[in-house]
Formats: C-alpha cells, structure tokens, sequence
C-alpha cells in the first residue's frame, strides 16, 4: 500500500520560506515520478513542480519558476518544495503525489496523471 503524506506548511511573512516535505511509504521509490500541486479556497488546482525519477529533469509553473525548488531524496523515501520569496498568492493546500509508469527520465506531470496523493500541508503566506 502506498502511502503519501506532506508537512512543513505553516504560516510566513511575504518574501519568507518554507520547505515542505513528502514522504512515501510503500512500492519501489525510483520508480516514482514525483510532484507537487496546490489549490486555493475557489480556484482550480494547479500544478507547481514535478520530478522524473532521475532527479535530472525538473517541471515548474510559470508562476513558482526561479522561486521553488523540487528535489527527491530516493535514500529517504522523500520529495522536498523548496520555496523562498514567497508571496500572498502563493497561500494555498499544497498536495505531493506519485505516478508510476514513466521513463528514468521523461516525466508525465500533469495532475490527472497521478494516481497516489497526499492529504495536503496549508501553506498561508500573510502580506
């Protein structure tokens, strides 16, 4: 059984950090293309990052490009969003979730590819 689970949301000033991690438990980790999405109160989720199973190629929205940063731990079992100057627009339930499927290095990233989701960790960032 696989299962996902987020931390590291919080609450941060505007221009702050946070670091959230995902840690997944069950199936072979390098087989896992990884990702993370969020979803604000009204809006549509939308997709934030994703990572092959190499850790070689990497996807960002427009949005969080040149202030996020995906990585995967494979020894940890664990996927990490890295996200500095942060901005009231970024508040958000941020989701990390698995696919398998992809090759080592061409990852499918779009949502409703993904079969294996966390709960989600709140990330509220305050002007």
């Amino acid at each position: 059984q696989v299962q996902v689970v987020e931390s590291g949301g919080g609450l941060v000033q505007a221009g702050g950090s946070l670091r959230l991690s995902c840690h997944i438990s069950g199936g072979y980790f390098d087989l896992y293309t990884l990702a993370w999405f969020r979803q604000a109160p009204a809006k549509e989720r939308e997709d934030i990052s994703c990572i092959s199973r190499s850790g070689g190629t990497t996807q960002y929205a427009d949005s969080v490009k040149g202030r996020f940063t995906i990585s995967r731990d494979d020894d940890k079992r664990t996927v990490y969003l890295q996200m500095d100057r942060l901005a009231p627009n970024d508040t958000a339930m941020y989701y990390c979730a698995a696919r398998r499927g992809d090759s080592w290095d061409v990852p499918k990233c779009t949502s409703s590819a993904f079969r294996f989701w966390g709960q989600g960790t709140q990330v509220t960032v305050s002007s």
